[in-house]
Order: structure tokens, then sequence, then C-alpha cells
């Protein structure tokens, strides 16, 4: 399964991202959608999964839950928005990935892009950063990558600056 991986959009689905998720057969959104309207269409673009953010309305929160908790090739993934990071996770997030012991936690939020390995809960941390507007960061973050074989393959980053004209969409 080839999987696009993007958070915090807060409204913007611009067309270089739906460039670089054209190969992709699922795109997973880790919350703060920016309303329905970008919801839907990414939707339209791609089938979706997802979680709400602090940031979404009833409308969101309505649609998509807190948690997502997929199995995939004999690997479980864990999703939510607020999240942490290995060594400081949120207490609520702590808890959720101490009872599903996944072998990926996904989250978002941060508007830090970060993979890493988190050896002490036996996981890999993902976090695409943020690919919408609104924010601190300076550049516009994604991520790409295939599940085969019960594992992770292939993990591509793809990033703008937050400042790019080419932010249409």
């Amino acid at each position: 399964m080839y999987i696009g991986l993007i958070s915090d959009t807060h409204g913007v689905f611009s067309e270089p991202f739906k460039e670089f998720f054209a190969p992709v057969d699922v795109i997973w959104h880790a919350g703060d959608w920016g309303g329905m309207a970008v919801a839907e269409e990414i939707a339209a673009f791609k089938p979706v999964v997802g979680v709400y953010g602090n940031c979404d309305g009833y409308d969101i929160r309505y649609t998509y839950p807190e948690n997502q908790i997929l199995k995939l090739q004999g690997l479980t993934v864990l999703m939510r928005h607020i999240g942490g990071s290995p060594g400081h996770y949120y207490p609520e997030a702590r808890a959720v990935i101490d009872k599903v012991k996944p072998d990926i936690f996904i989250c978002g939020h941060s508007h830090i892009l970060k993979v890493m390995r988190d050896d002490s809960r036996n996981l890999l941390y993902v976090n695409p950063g943020a690919a919408g507007l609104q924010g601190w960061q300076i550049m516009r973050t994604a991520l790409r990558f295939k599940i085969e074989g019960g594992e992770i393959k292939n993990m591509e980053v793809f990033e703008i600056p937050k400042n790019s004209i080419n932010f249409a969409g």
C-alpha cells in the first residue's frame, strides 16, 4: 500500500501536495484539517483516513475520531493529532500508546516534521509536519511511503516554502 501522510492543513490542500500525492493509494491525515471543505476536497482526490485535531470543529470531529488504529500487513498503526514526541509524549497519547502498543505512531500538531525510532516503546514515531499556511513553520511538509511485507519502505519527504506563491488549490 502506498500512503500519503499529511497534517495541519488548516484549510489548504494545494496543487503541489496533490502532485506529490498523485501516485499514492490513500491519504492519511493527522488532524487540524481546517474545515469540512478541505476534508471533502482531499477525500474527492484520494481515499482518506484521518483523525480530528484540536483546531477542528464539530463537523470534522463527527466524521473523524480522536484515534485511528489501523492493522496493515501485520503492523499496528496508531494515529492521533496531539502526541508529543519520544521521551515527551503527552499523557493522553502515552496512555493510548501503552495500551495499543503500535508498531507505528503517527501524530501532527507540532508543525515539526520528525521521523524517528522510539526504542523505549519499540515503535516508529512519524510526524509529517504541517502542510498548511497557518503556524510558525517556514516549510510546508508531507510524507509518502509504502507498507510492503510488514515494513515501511521508500519514505519520501515533500517540502515547499511557506511563502511560496504556488499555494492555490
